[in-house]
C-alpha cells in the first residue's frame, strides 16, 4: 500500500495520500507531484487501494502532515474522517489537485493551486489558512456550499470507472434536472437561521442555499421561492424542516430527511495554501 522516498533537504514531514482515481486519471501530474514535494520535504508516500486503506494511512500519520493527491472527494474525504476522530484542528491538511475539471471545483474555489507543479509547491512554501465549517446534527461536514434541494453538477463526462459509479450513485440519490419549459418545482421549506424564522411552510420555494464565508464565523443563507423573492440572511446555525428532502453539501448528495440542523464552526480545520493568495 506504501512506500518510502528518500527525505528531502527540507523540515516538512509530510504523508503523502495518493487518491486511487488520480493514479489512474493522470499519472503523470502524480509523478511530479512526488517529485517535488520528495525534493524538498521528508516525505512517505502512500498509496491506497481502498477507502479503508486510506482511513488507515491517515489515522497512522504521526506527526506529518498529510498531503491528499486527488480530486475533492478525496480532500472531502480527509476532512470527513479528521473531524469524526476529532483531529482536524490539530493540524493542517494539503492538497494537490488531480482530476477532471468538474471535480476539483471545490479545490479551486478554496483557493488550491490549479496545476501540480504549482499546488506541490504551496504544501512546500504556504501557509496555513484556518477554515470554517458547516457541520451537521449527523457529524457530516460541509467545507463550503450546501445546497437544498440537491441540484446536479455541471454535466461532464465521467473519466473512469470510479466516477462512472459515482455518477450512477449519486444520480439514484438526487432528482432529475427539470425540462427548460417545466415549471419551477415547489419545495415546502420551513428555514430557520440563529432561530430566527425566515421562512415557513405556507411559502412555498425553489431552493435554499447555504454557504461558509470562509473564515468570517458566519454562513451566507439564501432562499428562492416561487413568487420570485429572495430572502437573505447571516447565521451561525441554520435549521431546515419540511417534507422529505434532499440536499447536495459541496459535492455529495444526501436525504432525503425531514429536519437537519448545520451550525459554523469557526477556523475549525487548517488548509495549506499560497503565501501570496
Amino acid at each position: 500500500m506504501s512506500a518510502a522516498e528518500p527525505p528531502g533537504d527540507g523540515d516538512h514531514q509530510l504523508l503523502v495520500l495518493i487518491d486511487p482515481l488520480a493514479r489512474r486519471y493522470d499519472g503523470e501530474s502524480v509523478r511530479i507531484a512526488k517529485d517535488v514535494l520528495s525534493a524538498g520535504a521528508h516525505t512517505r508516500i502512500c498509496l491506497p487501494d481502498s477507502p479503508d486503506e486510506f482511513a488507515r494511512a491517515l489515522s497512522r500519520r504521526g506527526a506529518r502532515r498529510p498531503v491528499v493527491v486527488g480530486d475533492d472527494h478525496a480532500l472531502l474525504r480527509a476532512v470527513s474522517q479528521l473531524h469524526r476522530e476529532r483531529e482536524l484542528s490539530d493540524g493542517a491538511l494539503s492538497l494537490v489537485p488531480v482530476g477532471a475539471a468538474h471535480t476539483l471545483e471545490l479545490a479551486h474555489a478554496l483557493g488550491v493551486p490549479r496545476g501540480a507543479v504549482a499546488a506541490a509547491r504551496a504544501v512546500l512554501d504556504g501557509t496555513v489558512r484556518r477554515l470554517d465549517l458547516l457541520v451537521d446534527d449527523s457529524d457530516g461536514v460541509v467545507l463550503g456550499d450546501l445546497r437544498i434541494p440537491a441540484v446536479s453538477p455541471a454535466p461532464d463526462a465521467p473519466h473512469t470507472m470510479w466516477d462512472t459509479c459515482r455518477t450512477l450513485m449519486a444520480a439514484l440519490v438526487r432528482p432529475a434536472p427539470p425540462s427548460p419549459s417545466s415549471p419551477p418545482r415547489a419545495h415546502r421549506l420551513r428555514v430557520e437561521a440563529d432561530g430566527v424564522l425566515l421562512n415557513d411552510l405556507d411559502r412555498p420555494v425553489e431552493g435554499v442555499s447555504v454557504t461558509t464565508q470562509g473564515d468570517g464565523g458566519l454562513a451566507d443563507v439564501v432562499i428562492h421561492t416561487t413568487s420570485g423573492e429572495t430572502v437573505t440572511a447571516e447565521a451561525k446555525a441554520v435549521t431546515v424542516a419540511g417534507p422529505d428532502f434532499r440536499y447536495r453539501a459541496d459535492i455529495q448528495a444526501a436525504g432525503p430527511v425531514r429536519t437537519r440542523t448545520w451550525t459554523v464552526r469557526a477556523g475549525a480545520w487548517g488548509l495549506v495554501l499560497p503565501t501570496n493568495g
